[in-house]
C-alpha cells in the first residue's frame, strides 16, 4: 500500500490526524508524506491500521502535541494544549514587552503539561519562572517538558497561591473554568482530566482574592476565561483590584477569551 492509500482507510480521525499518526510511525514530518512514493513496509502498514482504530485525541496516542512552534510531551494526566491558549501567551508577551523590565518573575497557576510557563521562559530567557499545579502527576509532566525544551523551571507542588513565598511581576492562568452542566465533547470530556477541565469562577476568585500577597504593586494578570464568563470575572476584579486597567479580548472564533489586568501601570 502507498500512502494515499493509507490516508484513505477508514478511521475515526479526520485527514489530517492520520497524516500525523502515519508521519510519526515512519519518522518523518507530516509536509514529507507527499514525498514517499514507495509502497509502506507490511509491519507499518499494521501498525497504522491498528492506531488508527482508537478514537483516543491524537496527542495523547501520539504523547506530543505542538505550541508555539515547540513540541511537548502529553499523556492523560495534562489538558491537550489548545490554539487559544497560544494567543494567551503570545498577548501577555506582548504586554510584558511593553510594560515591565526584562529580568521579571513570572508565576503560572495551574500549570498541567507546562507549556504556558515554558513558552514564557522561551520568550522572556532572562525572566524567572515559576509553575504550580496540585496535580503530581500533572507537574511531571510539566518537568519532562521543561527538560525537552532545555528550560528551567521552578515547580511547586501546591493549591493555587497558598506555597508561593515571594513577589512576581506577571501572574498568569488558564484555571478549569468549565461549569460542571456546561455541553463539552464527549472525547473531551471521556478522555481529558476532569481535575483540569471544571471549575466554574471559584478559581478566579481565589486567585484575585489573593493575589497582592504574592503581586508586586507593577504587576499584570492574564487569564484564560470561558466564552460566557467576561462580566462576571469583571466582577470579581472589580471586587479587588477596583483601580486597575482591565483588557478584555476575544479568540480568533470571536469568542470572549482572554482577560489581562495592568496595576499601577499607565498606557
Amino acid at each position: 500500500m502507498k500512502i494515499n492509500d493509507l490516508l484513505k482507510l477508514e478511521s475515526n480521525y479526520t485527514l489530517d490526524e492520520k497524516k500525523l499518526i502515519l508521519a510519526d510511525i515512519l519518522g518523518c514530518k507530516k509536509l514529507d508524506l507527499i514525498l514517499i512514493n514507495e509502497d509502506i513496509d507490511k509491519n507499518i502498514v499494521k501498525k497504522y491500521q491498528k492506531l488508527i482504530k482508537s478514537d483516543i485525541p491524537v496527542q495523547y496516542l501520539l504523547k506530543k502535541s505542538d505550541f508555539l512552534g515547540n513540541l511537548f510531551y502529553v499523556d492523560k494526566n495534562v489538558l491537550i494544549p489548545r490554539f487559544e491558549t497560544e494567543y494567551l501567551v503570545i498577548e501577555t508577551d506582548k504586554l510584558i514587552k511593553k510594560y515591565l523590565k526584562k529580568d521579571l518573575s513570572i508565576v503560572d497557576i495551574g500549570t498541567g503539561s507546562g507549556v504556558i510557563a515554558i513558552s514564557l521562559k522561551k520568550l522572556n530567557s532572562n525572566s524567572f519562572v515559576s509553575a504550580v499545579d496540585i496535580s503530581k502527576k500533572a507537574l511531571k509532566v510539566a518537568k519532562k517538558n521543561a527538560l525537552l525544551n532545555q528550560v528551567s523551571i521552578d515547580f511547586i507542588h501546591g493549591d493555587m497561591l497558598k506555597k508561593l513565598n515571594k513577589k512576581y511581576d506577571v501572574l498568569i492562568s488558564n484555571p478549569p473554568y468549565l461549569y460542571k452542566d456546561e455541553k463539552i465533547e464527549d472525547k473531551v470530556l471521556k478522555y481529558e482530566p476532569h481535575l483540569a477541565l471544571f471549575g466554574g469562577l471559584k478559581y478566579y476568585e481565589e486567585m484575585l482574592k489573593n493575589a497582592k500577597d504574592v503581586l508586586k504593586e507593577r504587576s499584570i494578570i492574564a487569564f484564560e476565561i470561558g466564552s460566557k464568563q467576561e462580566n462576571d470575572v469583571k466582577k470579581i476584579i472589580k471586587k479587588y483590584y477596583p483601580d486597575s486597567k482591565v483588557i478584555a479580548k476575544k479568540d480568533l472564533n470571536g469568542l470572549d477569551r482572554y482577560i489581562y489586568i495592568l496595576n499601577n501601570i499607565k498606557s
